[in-house]
């Protein structure tokens, strides 16, 4: 998961670049970094840490131009944490290209081979979206032959790019003397979206990884890049798009709308809080349905994912709701913290509960999504060392069994608490006295009812079908094997599909 974010505008890029950062900064938390175009110069600044520690006054002033492209970055397991990883990327050939990506290829070893022995092109770190902007770089070369870079071309090597990259992708570049180019994965797992301001002549563009972004810097919400789709802005700030897969198809990943988009952000024609409030009507008829038995006096919402669906939970049950639990706003998200030992530390930093609202009570504690455990575990802890008398737990999603492939940190299943246990032994792992979990299908209808159009999703944690159809067992087998340190089976390592580097940071 990472934050990308685009702009074309009229006056200095810096300023709307560096506040999209800002409110994309849930996106990632392990490095940012900013590229501006001036003419045909580029100027760039990127480093570890948050957006606010990245960039500094002179920093900002030294990103001259008013085009450019930001990133903000968090590692999958295994990768590596260092400025050498932060994005955007850039290479100078053909063109002069910058690149953002948020996703993970699944072929990334078998493209490496390629750019090495065909393309001849070299790839300097271990991270995929390198990868990707080397792939996009020759396509653009192989059909621009020395000539003046076209749309034909433009959208050409946007299909050879799709033709060759497998897995998921969200994309933002720009193409020095040219313009910004977005596009997304013919399958449109991860999301990317379109905005325009139209109060200025030319008009503007941002492309951002969600609609806040948009919203934030004053834009308005054009639409959704569709999925294979690449847009090309140019100078004249004029806007073309083209459709540049063959069998493009919307499965976008139903996680976003769970944990990790924000709750003010409309995806692919989805409000990501009425979602979470239709999952918590649905969770609500779960618990009426099939623990009709608990008696519920308060229901406490674990901050901040889940407010929506626990309130709306409330409501149906008609039970009192109230905030339990205050956060630390200066501890990032437990869910991608590299180590379980820093994770299991930070929650009781994270959170302090409010003992009047436990003490003597049988309390309903809603969360987002349970992952590995240990934030729930603690959290259950922190309840009943409150005074609560009971404390049940809730999960607006389905249990997380499998490992994901597509960008989030999931990366074996070993870490993984509910990927061989069952409810109940789940429920006596984190140590809560009922366990109630959402049903997949319903988390899927609250989720399409915003968009009846969406036929499909991404829904490979939850059910381990995995929608691009070249994800194999020897795959996974070989992506638990390196994320724990080990080294992949000769099954796996004979396998050329295998990514076997999956140090994406995307």
């Amino acid at each position: 998961m990472c934050g990308v974010i685009g702009v074309v505008s009229n006056t200095p890029a810096n300023q709307f670049l560096y506040d999209g950062l800002m409110v994309l900064q849930h996106r990632g938390q392990d490095a940012a970094g900013i590229v501006t175009a001036e003419g045909n110069r580029f100027h760039m600044h990127k480093g570890q840490g948050l957006a606010r520690d990245v960039f500094r006054t002179r920093d900002m002033r030294n990103l001259l131009g008013d085009m450019g492209v930001a990133h903000v970055r968090y590692p999958t397991a295994g990768s590596a944490s260092s400025s050498a990883e932060s994005q955007p990327f850039y290479v100078n050939s053909p063109y002069g290209i910058v690149l953002g990506h948020n996703g993970n290829l699944t072929n990334t070893d078998e493209l490496k081979e390629s750019l090495f022995r065909s393309d001849l092109r070299h790839v300097n770190t271990n991270s995929d979206s390198e990868v990707l902007l080397n792939v996009l770089a020759h396509e653009l070369q192989v059909r621009g032959a020395g000539q003046q870079l076209s749309l034909d071309t433009i959208f050409g090597a946007v299909a050879g790019v799709h033709a060759r990259c497998k897995g998921a992708y969200a994309v933002v570049a720009f193409i020095a003397g040219h313009g910004l180019l977005a596009f997304r994965d013919p399958f449109g797992i991860r999301p990317l979206v379109i905005g325009i301001n139209e109060q200025v002549t030319p008009h503007e563009y941002i492309v951002a990884s969600e609609s806040v972004a948009i919203d934030a810097l004053g834009f308005r919400l054009l639409r959704d890049v569709a999925p294979g789709e690449a847009v090309f802005i140019d100078y004249q700030r004029q806007m073309h798009s083209r459709q540049c897969s063959d069998k493009p198809v919307l499965n976008p990943c139903i996680f976003e709308y769970v944990y990790l988009a924000r709750p003010d952000s409309v995806i692919d024609g989805v409000s990501v809080y009425s979602t979470r409030l239709a999952m918590g009507v649905s969770l609500a008829k779960k618990i009426l349905r099939d623990h009709g038995d608990l008696e519920i006096d308060v229901v406490i919402p674990i901050p901040d994912t889940s407010r929506p669906s626990a309130l709306q939970l409330a409501n149906q049950l008609n039970v009192t709701y109230r905030e339990g639990f205050i956060k630390n706003r200066y501890i990032g998200r437990t869910f991608i913290m590299p180590g379980q030992a820093l994770r299991k530390k930070s929650v009781r930093q994270k959170l302090n509960a409010i003992g009047e609202e436990f003490k003597g009570k049988n309390v309903l504690l809603v969360d987002d999504s349970i992952v590995r455990g240990t934030t729930s575990r603690e959290i259950v802890q922190m309840a009943r060392d409150a005074g609560a008398t009971k404390v049940y737990f809730a999960s607006a999603s389905p249990p997380v069994r499998f490992s994901n492939v597509y960008g989030i940190d999931m990366p074996t299943r070993n870490e993984l608490i509910a990927s061989d246990r069952s409810d109940d032994e789940i429920a006596r792992e984190i140590g809560c006295d009922a366990l109630i979990y959402q049903d997949l299908d319903a988390m899927v209808e609250a989720v399409r009812s915003g968009n009846p159009a969406i036929v499909d999703f991404d829904t490979s944690c939850f059910d381990g079908r995995y929608i691009t159809g070249d994800v194999t067992p020897a795959y996974l087998q070989s992506v638990e094997a390196i994320r724990n340190g080990e080294t992949p089976p000769p099954s796996a390592l004979s396998t050329q599909q295998l990514d076997l580097n999956l140090a994406s940071g995307d």
